[in-house]
């Protein structure tokens, strides 16, 4: 099926895994933006394609594509966290399809729930919050540097690229960064306490 210059696909497949080649329902709302094939596959490759018995949290999960890839690679626990109800749904059925039992479907706001697990000692967590919440990275940037562990990574999709200076002041350091079109994408690993 074509899709009009700019609309959104009807779906995004998983690229490795367990259920590679799954397909992932994209519903039509305001702000969705499923993460890019290819810059999935860049993350993947950043992050190696194994990530068995990682801890992984997807504060604003939308079409759970970073959390059903990072299960699908093995991570022993996702929470994926999404705020509108009717996508939160959908998750929830994918997760049943997929019998996808390390992956945990919670309805509200990402960054409450990102703050309340502070020291947790997350491997990943994966931020890419709608672009038109701009007050949304900071906090979720501060609140992600505190749930992962020392050896851990902050995945951040955004509008812009983000440079060192600015994320020194939250704690991070880049690891890894890249553009694909209008989305800006970091791997981020915490500076030392």
């Amino acid at each position: 099926m074509k899709h009009k210059t700019g609309a959104p696909p009807q779906e995004v497949r998983i690229l490795g895994g367990q259920w590679k080649r799954s397909k992932l329902p994209v519903a039509e709302r305001p702000g969705l933006r499923p993460t890019p094939s290819r810059v999935r596959e860049t993350l993947f490759n950043w992050l190696g394609q194994d990530l068995t018995g990682w801890r992984c949290f997807d504060a604003f999960a939308g079409t759970g594509a970073l959390g059903f890839e990072a299960a699908s690679r093995g991570a022993r626990e996702v929470v994926l966290v999404e705020q509108d109800p009717a996508l939160a749904a959908q998750l929830q059925a994918t997760r049943t399809r997929l019998k996808a039992e390390s992956v945990r479907v919670q309805r509200g706001d990402g960054l409450a729930a990102l703050r309340a697990v502070a020291g947790q000692g997350l491997d990943a967590v994966f931020i890419d919050p709608p672009f038109d919440g701009a007050a949304l990275f900071g906090p979720a940037l501060r609140a992600a540097r505190e749930a992962i562990g020392p050896d851990g990574y902050v995945y951040l999709e955004a509008p812009r690229p983000y440079v060192a200076e600015e994320l020194a002041t939250l704690g991070l350091a880049i690891h890894r960064d890249g553009r694909a079109g209008a989305v800006a994408f970091h791997l981020l690993r915490p500076l030392p306490v």
